[in-house]
């Protein structure tokens, strides 16, 4: 009986393993497909080895290590909107993952409408009046910087903070923006892992 355990769990692994193979086989043929045929030598991509650099993540942008095996980079103009768009994902997922881990075990607001320690029942709880308080100060946020996010400022300055790079050379301020996109797109991680978590098994994130 034990050998025939054995003889399951090789070959679970081993279905397993070939599934990761053929997926990343489908991802490189996808990419093939659609990015451009490169006439010269491309430098290959630091975060997948195995395929080539697209043309536009050329390591300008603070955090570019060349992930793109679906080639979305072709599709765009320019990456600048596409920046934009991560830098806000990723300050509200900071937020976020951030706020579901107050609302668990950290003090909340006096009143019984914030007393829910469940981030979800909380939504709830709130009622009408304090949700449309946080959606009128998103869309108030959103309306005063919707002109930028196509001009042709920096992604992700909303002149909140930026005086804090004044000083610093070129390296420290792409270090700060580097450490900026980092956290970014953890948290996105982060906040999808705690959503599915907490919707699935209704217990707190940290035990």
């Amino acid at each position: 009986m034990t050998f025939f355990v054995y003889v399951q769990k090789v070959m679970r692994r081993a279905v397993v393993f070939q599934t990761l193979i053929y997926i990343v086989k489908c991802l490189k043929c996808l990419y093939q497909q659609v990015a451009p045929v490169s006439t010269g030598l491309s430098a290959m991509s630091k975060s997948l080895p195995f395929l080539e650099v697209p043309d536009k993540l050329d390591g300008s942008m603070a955090g570019d290590v060349g992930f793109d095996p679906m080639g979305l980079s072709e599709i765009q103009t320019d990456l600048k909107y596409a920046r934009w768009a991560e830098l806000k994902h990723g300050r509200a997922a900071m937020l976020a993952i951030v706020g579901m881990v107050w609302q668990e075990y950290l003090p909340h607001l006096p009143g019984a409408q914030f007393t829910a320690t469940d981030p979800f029942e909380a939504i709830s709880k709130v009622g009408f009046a304090g949700n449309v308080q946080v959606f009128l100060t998103i869309g108030i946020i959103e309306c005063i910087n919707l002109s930028k996010y196509y001009g042709e400022g920096e992604p992700g300055d909303i002149g909140w903070g930026s005086n804090w790079l004044d000083g610093k050379s070129e390296e420290e301020v792409m270090k700060v923006k580097t450490q900026e996109i980092t956290h970014c797109r953890l948290a996105m991680i982060a906040i999808t892992g705690a959503t599915v978590q907490t919707l699935i098994f209704h217990q707190p994130l940290l035990g």
